[in-house]
């Protein structure tokens, strides 16, 4: 660990708890997520022709992305519950995967980041793909699920490399 850095979410006994954010200000934070489904080309094909059984793959994964991304307080122990200002959730081919990738960008004014509404957001996108066509390709992959850059907070601006 970096020499001046600990875990926010654990008190001084070791127990998991919830960070007093009380005493920050509010700032505009905006966090941006990636991460991708890996398919067989012919299964990339349907998604894109709009043939899936269950309907518009693409349409219907953006609308999950951003209903998670409201909703990540309850999906995970620790996190704030945040009045999101913006959740836009990108999904698009891509031929060289072959596959989708799917990109979401998060934004806040308050007084904790929105790193984790972002990723919560591409991983229930890239779910709701795998589901919408795991019929026709079971061995999909969801993969390269990360933070791509965040801004706003103390701990300042974050890109990924």
């Amino acid at each position: 660990m970096a020499q001046g850095r600990h875990l926010t979410h654990l008190d001084a006994a070791g127990q998991a708890n919830m960070v007093d954010v009380s005493h920050k200000p509010a700032t505009e934070r905006i966090a941006v997520a990636e991460g991708c489904v890996v398919m067989r080309a012919d299964t990339l094909a349907i998604v894109k022709a709009g043939e899936a059984k269950k309907g518009d793959v693409l349409g219907t994964a953006r609308l999950a992305g951003i209903m998670a991304a409201k909703r990540s307080h309850e999906l995970i122990p620790l996190c704030h519950p945040l009045l999101l200002t913006k959740v836009a959730v990108d999904i698009v081919p891509d031929d060289a995967l072959p596959g989708v990738r799917a990109t979401a960008t998060v934004k806040v004014s308050g007084q904790t980041g929105v790193e984790m509404e972002a990723l919560t957001a591409v991983s229930v996108a890239c779910l709701t793909v795998y589901d919408m066509v795991k019929a026709v390709d079971r061995a999909m992959r969801i993969e390269g699920i990360r933070l791509i850059e965040k801004t706003g907070g103390a701990s300042g601006a974050y890109r990924a490399d």
